[in-house]
């Protein structure tokens, strides 16, 4: 771990600190958002726009890596969002922020890749799963550090939105200016869907119901919060129970996924998932149920991914990982874009307990869909290692997890 902070500390300061800005631009737009008298559903448009744009730039920042390189393109992308954030308070439309939320969901994909090709680039075989858990430890402490930030100032004005503004400003200086040379950046042709969904039903479409999990937990838990009275310590605190339980319960549930049928744990944790989401709707938790609600639910959501894409990687060859990772990231970003509009849709109609029905109907499908998959096929003899993974990284990381899984199977064999 100390060589891989000693050869990557740059790049992970400087995505820590992208995370913090990532992390409070999430919350405050979900607050200040019922602040300009924008519904429910106009909120979700807003939230969905960023999946939107994150799914494109998935798809097209390689080729601009390819075209400009590593640095222009982390530069460019990087001032964008810069700007991108001092404008909500300056235009307070929501449409507007829609299509800003587009174009900051593009460039934080192309951020994500060009970072994690960099990451990828520095580590070795011996030490990349190292390397990946702990970017991804940084990125929960980021957002979860991002929460804090929101009690600084009214989310009326104008300082929580230059925050997020200059951390992301500064968060390109260590990287920009560290000796690591630019990587060859190659990507590989993502598997069809088609042949996807025959190596593997359940991580196909176990990836697009977790899609619109992860996306309402990520865009609309703020805007829940709102709508449900809570003040903005209150929110922030419940966005902080989500990501920390992702970031402590990811460990044990993936040594545990490692020694018994992926399906049977995905579907009992898919359920428990679910009967947790539904505390808030049967009862009255008060504000400590609701943080063990949301450390539950965020708890299980965020180890779903990684096991959804350990569970396919055990119907594949180590050579076809990689493209399987960018169909899977696909699908995932496809149930993304939907999720806050399905939120923002049924909050309307139902109130904010329309917020945890979506979540428990979504995990408690894929958890019902897992059972099914156990009487169609049987359980494999060998299965890859799971590799921490959140539904926040690039094609890059998830290729490199999946790849990195078979080749610690390898050395272990």
């Amino acid at each position: 771990m100390l060589q891989v902070l000693g050869t990557s500390w740059a790049l992970l300061l400087g995505m820590g600190l992208l995370m913090v800005g990532n992390g409070v631009q999430g919350t405050l737009l979900g607050v200040r958002g019922a602040i300009e008298g924008f519904s429910t559903f106009e909120m979700s448009l807003v939230m969905s726009a960023y999946f939107l744009g994150f799914l494109g730039g998935s798809r097209l920042a390689p080729e601009m890596i390819r075209r400009v390189g590593h640095v222009r393109v982390f530069a460019a992308l990087g001032s964008l969002i810069s700007a991108l954030l001092l404008l909500y308070p300056v235009i307070p439309d929501w449409i507007a922020w829609t299509l800003m939320r587009v174009l900051i969901g593009f460039c934080f994909s192309g951020v994500y890749v060009t970072a994690e090709s960099w990451l990828n680039n520095a580590a070795s075989n011996e030490n990349r799963g190292k390397a990946l858990s702990l970017y991804m430890i940084v990125q929960m402490v980021g957002i979860i550090a991002a929460q804090a930030l929101m009690n600084l100032a009214d989310p009326a004005g104008f300082l929580l939105f230059i925050i997020p503004s200059v951390l992301v400003s500064f968060a390109f200086a260590p990287i920009l200016l560290s000796v690591s040379p630019a990587p060859v950046f190659d990507t590989t042709k993502a598997m069809s869907l088609q042949q996807l969904f025959r190596s593997s039903p359940l991580g196909c479409v176990g990836m697009f119901l977790l899609g619109g999990v992860f996306s309402a937990l990520f865009g609309m838990a703020s805007v829940w919060g709102t709508l449900a009275g809570l003040s903005v310590l209150e929110i922030s605190l419940f966005v902080s129970a989500i990501f920390a339980g992702g970031m402590v319960l990811q460990y044990p549930i993936g040594w545990i996924s490692d020694r018994m049928d992926r399906r049977q744990l995905i579907a009992m944790t898919a359920g428990l998932c679910a009967l947790g989401a539904l505390v808030p709707v049967l009862l009255d938790p008060g504000l400590s149920g609701l943080l063990a609600v949301g450390f539950v639910v965020g708890g299980i959501a965020n180890p779903l991914y990684a096991l959804l894409l350990a569970h396919t990687g055990d119907f594949l060859e180590r050579e076809d990982m990689a493209s399987a990772s960018g169909g899977l990231l696909f699908v995932n970003g496809l149930g993304a874009v939907s999720g806050p509009i399905v939120a923002g849709w049924l909050m309307e109609r139902l109130g904010p307990d329309g917020f945890f029905l979506q979540i428990a109907v979504l995990v408690g499908l894929i958890g019902a869909y897992a059972t099914w998959r156990m009487t169609r096929r049987p359980a494999v003899e060998t299965t890859s290692p799971y590799t921490a993974v959140t539904a926040a990284a690039s094609v890059v990381a998830v290729g490199a997890a999946a790849e990195t899984g078979h080749v610690d199977e390898d050395a272990a064999a």
